[in-house]
């Protein structure tokens, strides 16, 4: 099969020929159809995550059940899956108490592709710049056949992350007060998560006027170019100088964790999204915590996938939700480095890698 080979950090990848293997006891085959560029494969493209080399990167995607290995009960060859890039278990006590995305038992490290002459597992249980993936059943979350790969494809990261950061981990009321700092991919969908829980006040802020432009199609009320101005007083201001109720960082910066945290109101809540550098550390004010603020984590939009995601694709499908709006180009599996540059640039809200 085709696939983009990472082959060094800080290079471009490469597209040539691999070899993958065929699906084992509760493993899945699973063609390609489409795969979002993702800022978090990003990370390790610049070396600010380490990971073995040579790799298939690639982790929010969708395609087509081939062939199922032994055991294998969920799903049958056709039928139209997402891929989770935490896959579960189903047993362990995270998937027992309804956590399954901080499952740690679920995920696939058996090698699977061939690169060159080195046999490697698939990047994140699934390695989904390439063709074809050998991932977990527990991997998969089977969905209705008549909504667009592309869409779809988006669902198993940034829409999951961003919608589920609103409307699963922070649990957003209506009537709130929310910023988002960060609107690219991720943050799009956090803010129109804020606007699907019935969110009064919804401040965008971002350093890129493009990002700010195309958040307001998500829903976003108010916005700060934090480029040009302070953007924890904006906030301040913008709320009559008592903070938001939810503060969301997406950008992965200790400094933005640190500002978010600094946005909420006393008894608010600061929310991280993003995926900060490894060895990094944000300074927050210790007595702040007095005033009853919570610094949350979260990690896949506190995503129940086999519930989740299906009623996510549902809200699109009854015009609840955009998603057809996230993807701003397409492109071929050659053109990925040119996908890769047009996110570090702030040209898109996503990008996405469609197979024939």
């Amino acid at each position: 099969m085709k696939a983009a080979v990472m082959h060094e950090a800080k290079k471009p990848l490469v597209i040539e020929d691999v070899e993958i293997g065929e699906p084992g006891p509760g493993t899945v085959l699973v063609k390609t159809a489409a795969t979002g560029i993702c800022h978090s494969d990003l990370h390790f493209i610049d070396g600010l995550w380490p990971t073995p080399t040579p790799v298939i990167l690639g982790h929010e995607a969708a395609g087509i059940v081939e062939r199922v290995g032994e055991g294998v009960t969920y799903v049958q060859p056709g039928d139209h899956v997402i891929m989770l890039f935490t896959p579960f278990c189903g047993s362990c006590r995270f998937c027992t108490t309804g956590r399954p995305n901080l499952c740690g038992e679920g995920r696939s490290m058996t090698p699977t592709i061939k690169i060159g002459d080195r046999v490697v597992p698939p990047f994140l249980s699934m390695s989904s710049f390439a063709e074809y993936m050998v991932v977990p059943q527990g991997g998969v979350v089977k969905i209705r056949d008549d909504v667009p790969m592309n869409v779809a494809a988006l669902v198993g990261c940034s829409v999951m992350t961003g919608v589920g950061a609103a409307i699963n981990t922070a649990k957003v009321e209506p009537g709130a007060a929310c910023a988002v700092i960060g609107a690219g991919g991720v943050g799009l969908n956090v803010i129109q998560g804020c606007a699907l829980a019935g969110a009064e006040k919804i401040i965008a802020v971002d350093v890129n006027t493009n990002k700010l432009e195309m958040a307001r199609e998500f829903g976003a009320t108010h916005f700060v170019d934090a480029s040009k101005e302070d953007a924890v007083a904006k906030v301040q201001e913008l709320t009559g100088g008592l903070g938001v109720d939810y503060a969301f960082e997406v950008i992965g910066l200790p400094a933005a964790i640190t500002q978010a945290f600094n946005m909420a109101r006393r008894g608010g809540e600061a929310i991280v999204v993003g995926m900060a550098p490894l060895g990094s550390e944000a300074s927050i004010s210790a007595p702040a915590f007095l005033s009853e603020k919570v610094l949350r984590g979260c990690l896949y939009g506190s995503t129940r996938p086999r519930y989740d995601m299906p009623r996510i694709l549902d809200l699109y499908m009854a015009g609840k939700l955009k998603l057809d709006e996230l993807v701003s180009r397409t492109y071929p599996l050659e053109g990925i480095n040119d996908a890769f540059m047009a996110m570090k640039n702030g040209e898109v809200a996503r990008s996405v890698v469609v197979f024939d």
